[in-house]
């Protein structure tokens, strides 16, 4: 999955798509590219039938590959705004409201849903290496035994401009369509435009499919759980749709907390204290403790207090911290990440993901994965400050984008003459985020948090349900953790958070076994939920 870094995400985005209709060229009335935009306005579909086997037991199931037309608000809501690609899965048989539904997304931001689809929870599973780079074509497609179809019907769902998901701007004339293009992109292409969008297209599928008395659930990953504190806050109190359950895999709500690029913003120490047990837990698999603990457990129970208590101590100092205490703190941060004292003192006792992912297996000229730190790749730069690619998504990414395309035209029927894009072609992504409550946009960090407060609390009722990967240093665990601990809710409200850590990383699935325990999880969290039995 070429998922950037955090920062580098939102100072760049540097995508490799282009969007339809958006030429600059003009065209003859009735042109393919005239046609092809004409087609974006109106939806599409493919219905085709398969079963699944999940844990031995056989599903029988009706997919829908399709589109759905989002339209503008106030008075232009006639005016089409994004075509949305999906592909739905209905168990056959079943009565839509005796049923439960789970919409589900990727992040980026601007990623189409191939991961989740193609790795985690569709009836069809690509085979990756566990740990290694996923050799070339042909890649293999198999049942997918852990398919969450024997607990919901499931909805896949790509991003406006990623997938086969576009923008839409359909005026005849070529320099006032190129005007209207750049008014989707900056009207969707942000944490609230997007936001708008996805809820706008759950309430319409709700009502296209007779979902709206079936028990609802956001399944969102890495960017996807940022969005879904803002689904869940407009679907709640916009659209009056209480949610059953809110699922979160690899979560970042609170971007002051990316260890991604930290040194970015100087005076911000959380983001180390929080990343410090990945660190340690990546050391442990690859081996590079000086003295290594038991098992990883017990390394955790030792590496967290020491993060809150005397690392976080040492850089709230700052300046005043004298040499003596801060090459106690780099001995035992050597002690807890086999990166060397010297090195921590010369950071100032900051390093940032990037670095550690460069340093940590420096000596052997590999770089440590930044999505899943169990993988291992030739380091680009070996006398580099950070790393310069992450090995895991080189690792694996080819086989789902090649597994999709196939997949998608020859089992779904859909997408013939069309290009199925990894990412939006997104030249800026706003992160100004305007919180419930307030009148603008804040002039801080993206936090999500009191989104997903503001759901909870207006619906008590809700559900929220944490999922990471001990080895996840893009959105590391202990990060996800503190931010559950930190909404600003009432205590009453803590019971409805539960929480699951996998030996996996920030694609959890990735780790077959990891994959059985996470859909063995979510199942249970949704039957708990559905109300269906209650």
């Amino acid at each position: 999955m070429r998922k950037l870094p955090v920062a580098a995400a939102i100072a760049a985005l540097l995508f490799s798509t282009a969007t339809l209709a958006d030429t600059g060229t003009k065209h003859d009335k009735g042109s393919p590219a005239d046609k092809a935009t004409a087609a974006l306005t109106q939806p599409q579909s493919s219905t085709s039938e398969g079963s699944v086997s999940v844990e031995g037991k056989s599903i029988r199931y009706q997919a829908v590959a399709g589109t759905l037309v989002l339209h503008g608000s106030g008075d232009k809501e006639h005016e089409p705004t994004v075509s949305m690609f999906y592909t739905a899965y209905f168990k056959k048989g079943a009565k839509p409201g005796q049923r439960p539904i789970t919409f589900l997304y990727n992040g980026g931001p601007g990623s189409a849903t191939v991961w989740l689809h193609m790795g985690a929870f569709g009836p069809k599973r690509v085979v990756t290496a566990d740990h290694t780079h996923t050799p070339a074509a042909p890649y293999q497609l198999v049942n997918n035994d852990y398919s969450l179809l024997d607990a919901s019907d499931l909805v896949f769902i790509d991003a406006p401009g990623a997938g086969f998901s576009r923008l839409i701007a359909d005026d005849k004339d070529p320099a006032k369509r190129a005007q209207q293009m750049k008014e989707r992109e900056k009207a969707i292409y942000g944490v609230d435009g997007d936001g708008h969008a996805f809820a706008q297209f759950i309430t319409q599928f709700l009502s296209k499919y007779g979902r709206w008395n079936s028990p609802k659930y956001l399944f969102g990953e890495s960017y996807g759980t940022t969005r879904s504190a803002v689904v869940a806050n407009i679907l709640t109190n916009d659209d009056s749709v209480d949610l059953n359950g809110v699922i979160l895999l690899s979560q970042i709500l609170s971007f002051d907390n990316s260890i991604d690029g930290p040194g970015t913003n100087p005076g911000v120490d959380q983001p180390y204290v929080l990343a410090l047990p990945t660190y340690a837990a990546t050391a442990y698999y690859h081996h590079r403790l000086p003295s290594p603990p038991a098992d990883l457990q017990t390394l955790l129970g030792e590496v967290e207090p020491f993060a809150t208590g005397e690392y976080a101590q040492a850089l709230m100092a700052g300046s005043e911290l004298d040499a003596a205490r801060k090459q106690a703190v780099a001995e035992k941060l050597y002690q807890f990440t086999g990166v060397p004292a010297a090195y921590w003192t010369k950071a100032d006792l900051r390093v940032s993901g990037g670095m550690f992912e460069h340093e940590l297996q420096a000596n052997d000229d590999l770089t440590t994965g930044r999505l899943d730190a169990r993988f291992s790749g030739p380091s680009l730069d070996p006398l580099g400050k950070e790393s310069e690619y992450d090995p895991q998504s080189s690792a694996i990414s080819s086989a789902y984008i090649a597994a999709f395309n196939d997949y998608v035209r020859k089992d779904l029927k859909f997408g013939d003459g069309q290009r199925y894009r990894e990412y939006a072609d997104i030249s800026h992504w706003d992160m100004s985020h305007k919180a419930p409550g307030s009148h603008d946009a804040l002039q801080q960090s993206t936090n999500v948090m009191p989104d997903l407060a503001m759901a909870m609390k207006t619906d008590p009722d809700l559900k929220v349900f944490l999922n990471g990967g001990y080895y996840d240093l893009a959105t590391p665990f202990y990060a996800a953790q503190y931010e559950m601990h930190h909404l600003p809710i009432p205590d009453s409200l803590q019971k409805n958070i539960s929480y699951a850590w996998y030996p996996s990383g920030h694609m959890v699935y990735a780790h077959v076994p990891s994959l059985k325990q996470l859909h063995d999880n979510v199942a249970r969290f949704i039957e708990r939920t559905d109300n269906l039995k209650h």
